[in-house]
């Protein structure tokens, strides 16, 4: 299986980055455009700051553009947002409910290390980051 797929590796991974790089825009938007406020436990510039990244990182990563920084800064905000308001909670993500942020900071690191690809405004540019 790995053989024949092999050959659409820089495909496959070009639009993992763009998906994962539009749902955490789609966090962004919920956060600055459709929530009602941050919730009583977290601070309101702490919230906005949140969703401020998770549009701006998100859009670049799903685009392409300046992909290893804009994905770098994503990966820590969410192991930023485990530790403050996941581990609290208990230890394990599956307890704490914190799947979804050590799943984003993972795949942001390693969008971070392989860079943006190609369909990219990085690759469009002649840098790839």
């Amino acid at each position: 299986m790995q053989k024949s797929l092999a050959r659409f590796d820089d495909r496959i991974y070009a639009l993992a980055r763009i998906v994962v790089g539009f749902l955490f825009l789609c966090h962004g938007v919920q956060k600055l455009f459709l929530a009602d406020g941050p919730p009583e436990s977290m601070p309101a510039p702490l919230f906005f700051a949140a969703g401020g990244i998770e549009l701006v990182a998100g859009a670049m990563v799903a685009v392409g553009l300046l992909t290893s920084w804009a994905a770098f800064l994503a990966s820590g905000q969410m192991a930023v947002a485990y530790f403050m308001a996941h581990l609290p909670r208990g230890l394990l993500p599956i307890e704490n409910g914190g799947e979804l942020a050590v799943l984003y900071c993972w795949i942001f690191l390693l969008i971070a290390v392989r860079g943006s690809g190609r369909w990219s405004a990085d690759d469009l540019r002649g840098g790839g980051s």
